[in-house]
């Protein structure tokens, strides 16, 4: 881990372990700000339609990983958990919108925004890989060294095809060489019996008349 990572990270989730502890000890307010995001989860999710228990429960998860990541233990999980919870409580902490006090509600803009810019910091987090390879980048590249291994094989497979063909092309070559010479031979063998067995004819032939006279 580097020098910057390791001093950013605690300065990062110090707020977030603050803010989840004092959301699991004062719900409070908190409660009826996410009272109808809570009524709407628990008619879709097995959340139980408890506003004040989703708050404790919420701020319990974001210290916790607020603490995971201060002290570099599964940063990226304890970033993207961060993420997750901090947006309930940015709706229940700075919700401007509601705020009819022209001061008050400049003052939970700026809240507001502030906590947006720190919802941007623990994003980086959740997808920094300390300069190692990322997952999505690792399965990019797995695909493309199976595309370039199968690429390979195929002109192997071209390649080996091709000289399979020559070979039985050398093969048959020297197969039909072979066989004219064999019946070539063949026909000398035939024409030098013949001709012996015409020699010895001849030869009984001049024995028989040479007894006869």
């Amino acid at each position: 881990m580097s020098l910057v990572r390791l001093v950013a990270r605690p300065l990062l989730a110090s707020k977030f372990i603050l803010d989840g502890v004092d959301h699991v000890r004062h719900p409070g307010m908190r409660s009826e700000a996410v009272a109808p995001l809570v009524d709407k989860l628990s008619e879709r999710t097995p959340v139980p339609n408890d506003a004040e228990l989703f708050v404790r429960a919420n701020g319990g998860a974001m210290a916790g990983a607020g603490a995971l990541l201060a002290i570099g233990k599964m940063q990226r999980l304890s970033a993207t958990v961060l993420a997750a919870t901090s947006l309930p409580a940015i709706l229940a902490d700075h919700a401007f919108w509601a705020e009819s006090d022209p001061d008050l509600k400049r003052v939970k803009r700026k809240e507001f925004l502030t906590s947006l810019g720190l919802l941007g910091g623990v994003l980086i987090a959740a997808v920094d890989t300390q300069g190692q390879p990322g997952l999505a980048w690792r399965g990019e590249r797995a695909v493309k060294d199976a595309k370039r291994t199968a690429k390979h094989a195929k002109r192997e497979a071209g390649r080996a095809k091709n000289a399979a063909k020559r070979d039985a092309k050398a093969a048959t070559a020297v197969v039909k060489r072979e066989t004219k010479r064999a019946a070539k031979q063949a026909r000398r063998e035939a024409q030098r019996a013949t001709h012996d067995a015409r020699r010895e004819a001849q030869l009984a032939k001049a024995k028989v008349e040479a007894a006869i006279a």
